[in-house]
C-alpha cells in the first residue's frame, strides 16, 4: 500500500482559540473529540473530508513563532478570487492577516496568508493546480501540456530555480 496523508497534529497553546479560528476562518468543523490524559483532544475537518484528512488539535503546546522569511504553511484552496478577498477581510479585522491578497504567476495563483492563534501560517488561494479554481487556469506554465490541467513532473534540466520565497 502507498502511504496516504491522513492528518496533521498541532500542539497548541490555546485549544479553544484554535477551534474558533479553524471553524470561523477555515470553515472546518469538529468531527471527533475525546479526553486523553485529562486533556481535550479535537479533530477538525472540512465538510466532506471527515474520513480523508483531519487536523488533530492537542492542548498544552508551546506555540509557533515562525521567522519572517519562513514560508512553511498549510494551504486551503478557495473557489474564487472574491473568496480569497473575503477571508483576507475577516482575517484583517481579527488581526490575523500576514500577506494581503496578491497575484503570482502559475502555479501560485491568487492568494493571501494569515496566522492562526498559535502562529502557524495558513494560505488561502485560488487558481493553483490543486482544488477549486484549477480548471480556470490558463494553459501556460512549465510542467504542463496545453489543454491538460494536470501538473506534470519536470525533469532535472527543466526544473530551473523553483519558486523559492513564494507561496505554494
Amino acid at each position: 500500500m502507498t502511504p496516504r496523508l491522513t492528518h496533521i497534529a498541532l500542539h497548541l497553546r490555546d485549544l479553544q482559540a484554535s477551534i474558533d479560528f479553524y471553524r470561523d476562518i477555515c470553515g472546518m468543523t469538529i468531527v471527533h473529540e475525546r479526553e486523553d490524559g485529562g486533556k481535550r483532544v479535537v479533530w477538525m475537518a472540512e465538510a466532506g473530508r471527515e474520513n480523508d484528512f483531519v487536523f488533530v488539535l492537542v492542548p498544552g503546546g508551546p506555540g509557533r513563532d515562525q521567522a519572517d522569511k519562513d514560508i512553511s504553511h498549510f494551504g486551503f484552496a478557495l473557489d474564487s478570487r472574491a473568496a480569497v478577498d473575503r477571508v483576507a477581510g475577516v482575517a484583517g479585522r481579527e488581526g490575523y492577516l500576514v500577506w494581503p491578497p496578491r497575484q503570482e504567476p502559475w502555479p501560485v495563483g491568487y492568494y493571501c496568508a494569515v496566522k492562526d492563534p498559535d502562529g502557524n501560517l495558513i494560505e488561502f488561494s485560488y487558481g493553483q493546480p490543486l482544488g477549486p479554481g484549477a480548471s480556470d487556469l490558463d494553459n501556460e506554465g512549465p510542467g504542463r501540456d496545453a489543454g491538460d490541467m494536470t501538473v506534470k513532473p519536470l525533469d532535472a534540466d527543466a526544473a530551473g530555480t523553483g519558486s523559492e520565497g513564494r507561496a505554494s
